[in-house]
């Protein structure tokens, strides 16, 4: 009974396969596919800073299936300044996330995700056929799989080859052809591995090369021992060489440490700053004594600001009262700047960041001390938003705090100067008091280095900021009333 109960479903199948394909054969399937999905609203990769080409996704913060207004997060970002917060533009379903959380390198444009309308079947959106991200190394999700892999694979020898940093490192370290090599990440990637592989195959050939029949020749004086050189097929020399994924490290070896998009863009601007700028330099040692003894009376009254907060203060006046200073190189010439925003340097894991006082020179004490405190928790945790870092007109880093007595601090672009600010050291003196008795005095003296731009700041007029910052800083009740 079964078997023929079996029988019968298939009969009744073969008629229904029947009767559809005489309607329209297989091409009616595709087009009732087709029409089952539902149009969605296509998110891109957003552009979240002036100079961001590319971005990683850290965290999505709603999933699929999940409501979303406008103004919502969405993910957080990586620029190459810091992680942003994407927010959404629209109203409607989260369908489908198409890059997953760590995907790196992710392109401007680069399609990341869809959005459907409320009270549509937000599970039978329909994906866009074609390529979906323009990502470097970001292999694609298993939801648009089918779609990459349609893709043909770059072969050997052809155009479209593409290598990645580390694979790119290797050959060109041991003068490998990249045309030999079989790409195995997507898109016809060369992988670190690919080339690793290529070199375990070739290290026996290239350790006993070929050599032609000697030719006699005269007997030469001994001459002194050389370096070893590299046989002539390697571009440079091989040290130290790269270890070996899985297996442990060699004496000598090195490994990879991947570089976040923020600590590119650092060392991208240190080089341009230094290589650019012409960088002068100037010292002076101020004077904490008053500093000192007015931050122990505000305490008293439970205002609560540091050293560090007294200094912006005292270079944000001092920039008031000498505007010359507060200037910017445009590429062409100077550019007179209307507002004085200071920018304070902030170490964090993922590298310096600078976040911005904005109008100090009309700010209070404690209201900088508290945006301060504010700004520097946001750029530890990579949450400041790109108006909080982006811009400034005169840079305070301060190091006094890891017990550096004194540096030279290297200029951000296209601001004219930054102060580098030491710790503070006791000195002991021979006074005199009123009445011209000689007395033993102790000072707190603080270290500042000016550096400064020499196409926008002269010698002179870098001396004479340095003697007003000192007098004001040292005479903190003026600026305070």
């Amino acid at each position: 009974m079964a078997a023929s109960l079996r029988l019968g479903c298939r009969g009744v199948l073969r008629s229904l396969l029947g009767n559809l394909l005489n309607r329209g054969g297989v091409g009616a399937l595709h087009t009732a596919g087709r029409q089952r999905g539902v149009p969605s609203l296509q998110i891109f990769m957003p552009a979240l800073s002036p100079t961001m080409a590319e971005g990683n996704i850290v965290k999505w913060l709603k999933k699929e299936g999940e409501m979303v207004n406008v103004g919502d997060a969405l993910c957080d970002i990586e620029t190459d300044k810091a992680v942003v917060t994407m927010e959404s533009n629209d109203d409607g379903i989260l369908a489908k996330i198409l890059l997953e959380e760590g995907s790196k390198n992710v392109r401007l444009g680069a399609l990341i995700a869809l959005l459907v309308d409320e009270g549509q079947d937000w599970k039978e959106v329909e994906i866009p056929t074609g390529k979906v991200s323009p990502t470097l190394n970001a292999a694609p999700v298993a939801s648009v799989g089918d779609l990459a892999s349609q893709k043909p694979r770059a072969q050997p020898g052809k155009l479209g080859l593409r290598l990645s940093p580390a694979a790119r490192h290797i050959l060109e370290t041991h003068g490998l052809d990249r045309n030999l090599i079989v790409p195995s990440g997507p898109r016809g990637l060369i992988t670190k591995e690919d080339a690793l592989r290529v070199l375990g195959q070739n290290s026996t050939a290239v350790q006993t090369p070929a050599q032609a029949a000697p030719s006699p020749q005269p007997e030469k004086a001994p001459s002194p021992p050389q370096a070893a050189c590299p046989p002539s097929g390697y571009a440079r020399p091989l040290i130290p060489p790269m270890s070996i994924p899985g297996k442990p490290p060699a004496a000598g070896t090195f490994s990879e440490i991947p570089a976040s998009n923020i600590r590119k863009v650092i060392a991208k601007r240190l080089t341009e700053s230094k290589s650019t700028i012409p960088h002068a330099y100037a010292s002076m040692d101020c004077d904490l004594g008053a500093v000192l003894k007015l931050r122990k009376e505000l305490a008293k009254g439970d205002i609560r600001v540091s050293v560090n907060d007294f200094i912006i203060k005292a270079t944000a006046v001092t920039l008031q009262q000498l505007p010359d200073v507060n200037v910017a190189w445009d590429g062409e010439g100077p550019r007179q700047l209307d507002s004085i925003d200071i920018s304070v340097a902030v170490a964090t894991d993922r590298g310096l960041i600078t976040p911005i006082i904005k109008q100090a020179a009309s700010k209070g004490l404690q209201e900088i001390a508290a945006s301060a405190k504010v700004l520097a928790q946001k750029a530890r945790d990579g949450k400041l938003l790109p108006e909080e870092y982006q811009g400034g007109s005169f840079s305070i880093s301060n190091l006094g705090m890891f017990g550096i007595s004194g540096f030279s601090a290297v200029i951000n672009p296209p601001q004219s100067c930054i102060m580098a600010v030491g710790s503070s050291r006791a000195e002991i003196t021979l006074a005199e008091d009123q009445e011209g008795n000689p007395h033993i005095s102790q000072r707190q003296l603080l270290n500042v280095t000016l550096s400064s731009d020499g196409r926008l700041v002269s010698d002179e007029l870098a001396s004479r900021f340095l003697q007003r910052f000192k007098t004001n800083l040292e005479n903190p009740i003026n600026f305070v009333l």
